[in-house]
């Protein structure tokens, strides 16, 4: 599915492009025509000493702006196709190409009857090819920028051998006279088309780069939801874990506000979700600045996971780290008076648990479950009966290298647990 929305943007771009190619075409034969005017307004005598004829002059008029309007056709039936979802076929842009690229050789063709074959074939005419196939770069298509040099290397080839069959210039001595100087020329013209090619291929390479970046990016997203912190985004691009259902050792925080339901009974829901955005801004800045996750974002508290989907080694210090700050901070906001008087509770425990993606293809979330999760959130609840703020399980007391400040509680009954829990409180 991926593939299929690259190749559907990598087709809108490339219409964007050829659209744009048009659109300088068209802009550029426009001024031709009207600088080639305006020139010959004061130039007359030089352009009869050239063109030998008003009606040699008036032909080159015409062809400019016929070219500028074929270019707005094409820019119109792009721009058509586009907003009717409609793909432009192969054959149409390689017969675009043929007859654009043509477009100088016709224009030769036209001024060599009064002006000289080989002094249109040497003069700035000539030059209208590498226009064509540096442009032909817009195409984003390798193909189309070789089949562009090749007609024009081929086109300019045949007129040089049929104007040598007819004509010669002894003034111009014997090198423009001679049928490989032409043909150098020619090759050059497709080497220009080579050289368009690659640059093409290299800018579609990074065009679908930067698809894949931004799909990549967003699918993460999308998995975590908003609550994960962009570090972590960017360190999953980076390491490229795996995020598909397996066993991992995590460290689990429940936190609850404290009498939040008789709290949001008596405001209005601007003033509940004003309190909301205050309390839980800090919080998740915290969380995320220690390297935790929010995985369940609830109207009255949260579960972060630290060690998942990325560990760094010491995530239920992290964890008790950043319930440390979050107490301290909300202290801080109590005594200012930014918020109303709020106290939280909150859990910890460290185990396994089970990660994975759950969801379809349309929307997955990545989920943690297992009886780690249920006994972090068991043991936030137990912060009531022993009027703490900070309780943690024997397993997070252990990794962290224990805590002056712990009170150890013993061991304690836990609803659903067979066996009593050891835990400690680290703040009241």
């Amino acid at each position: 599915m991926t593939r299929q929305l690259f190749e559907k943007e990598l087709a809108t771009e490339t219409l964007h492009s050829e659209r744009l190619r048009a659109t300088i075409l068209a802009g550029l034969f426009g001024l031709f025509a009207a600088g080639f005017a305006f020139l010959y307004l004061f130039f007359r005598e030089d352009y009869l000493r050239i063109l030998r004829s008003p009606s040699s002059i008036q032909s080159v008029l015409i062809f400019y702006s016929l070219v500028a309007l074929y270019e707005l056709g094409i820019r119109f039936i792009i721009g058509f196709r586009m907003r009717t979802g409609r793909k432009v076929f192969e054959w149409m842009r390689y017969w675009n190409a043929f007859v654009e690229t043509s477009t100088p050789t016709i224009l030769i063709i036209i001024i060599a009857g009064t002006a000289g074959p080989f002094h249109t074939l040497l003069g700035p005419v000539s030059f209208a090819y590498f226009l064509f196939v540096i442009l032909s770069t817009l195409r984003l298509d390798f193909m189309l920028c070789v089949f562009t040099g090749f007609v024009a290397a081929v086109e300019y080839v045949i007129l040089a051998f049929h104007y040598l069959a007819y004509f010669r210039e002894p003034v111009l001595g014997p090198m423009l006279n001679a049928t490989i100087y032409y043909i150098g020329r020619s090759a050059f013209l497709l080497a220009g088309g080579i050289a368009a090619g690659f640059v093409a291929m290299q800018i579609k390479q990074r065009v679908l780069s930067s698809f894949k970046a931004i799909a990549e990016r967003n699918e993460i997203i999308n998995l975590f939801g908003q609550q994960v912190s962009p570090e972590i985004v960017d360190v999953l691009l980076e390491q490229r874990p795996d995020l598909t259902n397996q066993k991992r050792s995590v460290c689990i925080m429940f936190l609850d506000i404290r009498n939040f339901t008789p709290f949001a009974a008596t405001r209005t829901p601007e003033e509940i979700i004003a309190y909301q955005n205050a309390v839980f801004g800090f919080m998740i800045d915290i969380i995320n600045k220690h390297h935790g996750l929010i995985n369940q974002l609830l109207g009255d508290g949260f579960m972060s996971t630290f060690g998942a989907p990325i560990s760094y080694g010491n995530d239920c210090y992290n964890a008790v780290a950043a319930a440390r700050e979050i107490i301290t901070r909300l202290k801080q906001e109590n005594e200012k008076g930014s918020i109303p008087p709020t106290r939280v509770g909150i859990g910890i425990h460290a185990g396994e648990v089970v990660t994975g993606n759950v969801g379809t293809s349309l929307r997955k979330q990545y989920s943690i479950t297992g009886n780690t999760v249920i006994l972090a959130s068991r043991i936030e609840q137990l912060n009531k009966q022993f009027q703490s703020q900070l309780l943690i399980s024997e397993e997070v007391w252990k990794t962290i290298g224990g805590g002056e400040d712990a009170v150890h509680l013993g061991l304690v009954r836990v609803k659903g647990e067979e066996r009593p829990v050891s835990l400690y409180v680290l703040a009241r």
